[in-house]
Parts: structure tokens; C-alpha cells; sequence
């Protein structure tokens, strides 16, 4: 009996050391940028199902495909912001049996900028990125597996690109998200990639979040975002949620205790997690 308790504890051990995820950095290069971009892939430990084929019915293995969650940072970050926020991200990736993507994006805010030909981000995003996560990993390639989210710039990223690709994305969400950006008109290099915002009011109204709503139809996705009580985008994102209930988009608005911190989107991802499993499961 002793022997058996001993050898139990050791495989218990084994399941503890291998019971996380995997980092893979990627350099991809965007030929409408011509530019090289890094990207951070956390994906689950590599797992396997059985399953029978074949004349004699013999037993092989089929990879398990997973639901993709992509992560996008806020101005003056990088492909490294989410690990540095979330260090248990690989753990996560595994429990929930998900694949997170975090590229680096500069402070592009996600725009095809129309006055700087390197800053094509929305191409990069929607276009190349996907494909390359789709044909490289083992995905649930479709926009039932496929959500996304960010935090500050990254926020009003994921749902700018989510509205405007609702063929891609199934679910999106946004963490203390610059969801409308013309109250900033000098903040955040947003001048550098649209142009400034006095002589480009219809860019800027364009490339707002919030001037998409009327593009929006119920449940064509599922959304989510909340800002903390003490945050300076708390006002946009409340402005946002009344936008949305004026035209009749079903979606989740929290407001908590908090401000435009790590701390906070530490606590947020995990409230949005949630979310994002009750999504990929249909639920």
C-alpha cells in the first residue's frame, strides 16, 4: 500500500510539471506593411483523441482543436503587455483549453491609417494574422471559435475590428476601452495615423467604435465591456452602452471599482474568460 501511495504522488507530480500551456514567439512579416511584427501564440499542452479508422479499425490519434482568444495590448505596449499582465496565462490556456494570440501592434490602434503606409493594422489583423494562426495551429477555424478583446487602445481595437468583421469574429469584448476617440484628439499618437482630427472629422468619425453601432444588428455578436468607476474612459464607455441599448444591441456592461491600471485588467480578463467559454460552447 505504501509503494502504491508513493507511486500515485509521483504521477501526480509528472501531471503538475506538464499541466500548462506552451509560449510560441512568432515574427510574421506583413508584405502591405512591409514590416516584421511579433506575436505571442499561448496555446494548451499538446492533447490527443483517440479515435478508430480504417479497415481493421485500428486506433489512432486526431489533434484536439481549440477556440482562439485574441488579445490585443494598449498604446505604448507590445506582444509581451498581456504575459506581463496575466504571467499565468499558459495555466489558463490549458484549463480552458484555449489558444491566445497577443501581436504587437505599436500605437497603430488597429487602423489601416490613410496617411501612413506602414500602419495597415486592420489587414494585418483580419487578414494575414488569421490566416496564419488558422493554417499553423489547430484551431476551430471559424468565427464560432474565434473572439477577441484588449485593454485601453486595444479595447476600442477588438471591437472596431469585431464590428467591422462580423464574418470573422463571433464574440468580442473590451477592457477600459478608448471606445470613442475624438474627446482625445491629441492623445496617443491617434493624430500620427489618421491625421489630426480638425481636418479630418469624417476619418475620425469612421474609425470611432462608437459611430459603428448603427452598423450593428441583435445578436450578430456577442459583446462585452466594462471600465473601472475610477477610469478617464469610464464616461465613453457608458456613452457607448446607452448607444447600444438606443438600437437595440443585447450586450454585458460592468462598471467596477478601479482604474486604468494592471491590476484591473488582471481581474478583468477573468470576469471576460468566463464570457468567452459560455460563448465557444454555445451556451
Amino acid at each position: 500500500m505504501k509503494k502504491f501511495f508513493s507511486l500515485l504522488l509521483m504521477q501526480l507530480s509528472v501531471f503538475g510539471l506538464v499541466n500548462a500551456g506552451t509560449i510560441d514567439t512568432l515574427t510574421l512579416h506583413s508584405d502591405v506593411m512591409n514590416r516584421d511584427i511579433e506575436v505571442i501564440v499561448v496555446k494548451p499542452s499538446e492533447k490527443v483523441m483517440p479515435v478508430k479508422k480504417g479497415k481493421k479499425n485500428l486506433p489512432t490519434v486526431e489533434a484536439k482543436r481549440y477556440p482562439v482568444l485574441y488579445l490585443l495590448h494598449g498604446a505604448y505596449g507590445n506582444s509581451r503587455s498581456w504575459l506581463e499582465i496575466k504571467p499565468n496565462l499558459p495555466e489558463i490556456a490549458d484549463e480552458m483549453g484555449m489558444i491566445f494570440v497577443t501581436p504587437s501592434a505599436l500605437n497603430s490602434w488597429y487602423f489601416d491609417s490613410p496617411v501612413m503606409k506602414d500602419f495597415q493594422y486592420e489587414t494585418f489583423m483580419t487578414r494575414d494574422l488569421i490566416d496564419y494562426i488558422d493554417s499553423h495551429y489547430n484551431t476551430i477555424a471559424s468565427r464560432e471559435g474565434r473572439a477577441i478583446t484588449g485593454l485601453s487602445m486595444g479595447g476600442h481595437g477588438a471591437l472596431f475590428l469585431a464590428f467591422r468583421h462580423k464574418d470573422l469574429y463571433g464574440a468580442c469584448a473590451a477592457m477600459s476601452g478608448g471606445v470613442d476617440i475624438r474627446p482625445f484628439p491629441q492623445n496617443w499618437n491617434i493624430p500620427d495615423v489618421l491625421g489630426e482630427m480638425a481636418a479630418n472629422k469624417a476619418v475620425w468619425d469612421s474609425h470611432t467604435v462608437a459611430e459603428l453601432v448603427p452598423t450593428l444588428k441583435n445578436h450578430e455578436l456577442f459583446i462585452t465591456f466594462d471600465c473601472g468607476e475610477s477610469d478617464f474612459f469610464l464616461e465613453v464607455n457608458k456613452d457607448l452602452h446607452k448607444r447600444l441599448l438606443g438600437h437595440g444591441i443585447d450586450h454585458d456592461f460592468t462598471t467596477r471599482p478601479g482604474g486604468h491600471t494592471g491590476e484591473y485588467w488582471n481581474n478583468s480578463l477573468d470576469y471576460q474568460l468566463v464570457f468567452f467559454k459560455k460563448f465557444f460552447r454555445g451556451e
